[in-house]
């Protein structure tokens, strides 16, 4: 039986790696050719290189596995998933390349546990339980980290607001216009705000007008002081108003709103507290302050018995 199962495997990963080096072989001379640049006076690191080439084999590799598969699901999923990815700052990864990975997760991963659970010996229901369990983790684990790093990053946007409405208050009031303002504050900025800042300004030298380019920038990172933002903004430069004085309203709402948030997580921090301190906490304290009572009754009552 283990015999025919690593027959099985090994023939696998054969066929997989026939046809990643077809799908990859434009890559691959695409690498040999930059490594003939030393050859002209011209120095290129291989390492970059290799590391490049691997990476470009994975990204076609998946990008062919997911191109499969987004012809069933449909243009809705793929414009959802879309968004999750520009949203955690992936603008480099497309929706059908990351559904690629996701499906090469899973089944890389229980093709590993398989092996494992093969290599030790493991029992028939651990074996099943685990592949049951990997196969779940595979197509999971990688959609709820790029879930997690979107809130990570939205959270940290609007943290960074209230800097960037100080910027663009001081600037414009000095007298410069609301693109020039944009232009100081990316320069200032950094992290996802930052980058965010710059994007917008690159599809404003692209043509597009400075609300449309704040809208692109909404979609992008759609959070609720962004939108506040966004909004009020558009809502300016559509009636008229001083961006000053919108800036100024703008930035004591922000705070206040920054306020009631770090508020709600000190309510919070009582709660999630209570849990590692009933179930990690209180039963070290009690084997450390009964154990000795309790060894000494026992004593003193074998004693009387």
């Amino acid at each position: 039986m283990l015999i025919a199962l690593l027959g099985v495997l090994f023939f696998a990963g054969a066929s997989v790696a026939l046809i990643a080096r077809a799908v990859a072989m434009p890559r691959v001379r695409a690498a040999e050719t930059i490594t003939q640049i030393g050859a002209y006076g011209y120095a290129a690191r291989g390492e970059e290189v290799a590391s490049g080439a691997v990476r470009g084999t994975l990204d076609d590799i998946a990008g062919f596995v997911g191109g499969l598969v987004a012809r069933k699901i449909g243009g809705v999923k793929e414009a959802e998933l879309r968004n999750e990815l520009m949203a955690a700052g992936l603008y480099a990864a497309t929706p059908r390349k990351f559904l690629g990975y996701r499906i090469l997760c899973t089944v890389c991963v229980p093709a590993t546990w398989v092996w494992l659970a093969a290599a030790a010996d493991f029992p028939a229901f651990l074996a099943l339980a685990g592949g049951v369990f990997s196969v779940v983790a595979g197509w999971v684990a990688p959609m709820t980290a790029v879930r997690n790093r979107a809130r990570r990053r939205l959270a940290q946007i609007d943290y960074e607001l209230p800097e960037l409405i100080d910027v663009l208050v001081v600037t414009v009031e000095a007298g410069l216009g609301f693109s020039g303002s944009l232009q100081i504050a990316a320069e200032k900025l950094d992290g996802p705000l930052g980058d965010e800042l710059r994007l917008t300004l690159q599809e404003q030298s692209m043509g597009l007008s400075t609300t449309e380019a704040l809208q692109n920038m909404l979609g992008r990172a759609e959070s609720p002081a962004m939108r506040s933002f966004v909004r009020s903004i558009v809502q300016g430069e559509t009636l008229g108003v001083s961006i000053g004085e919108i800036m100024r309203n703008l930035a004591t709402e922000m705070r206040k709103r920054r306020r009631a948030s770090a508020e709600e997580r000190a309510q919070k921090a009582p709660i999630k507290i209570l849990f590692p301190l009933i179930f990690l906490i209180f039963p070290a304290m009690f084997v450390i302050l009964l154990g000795p009572a309790v060894f000494q009754f026992i004593e003193a009552f074998g004693g009387a018995g």
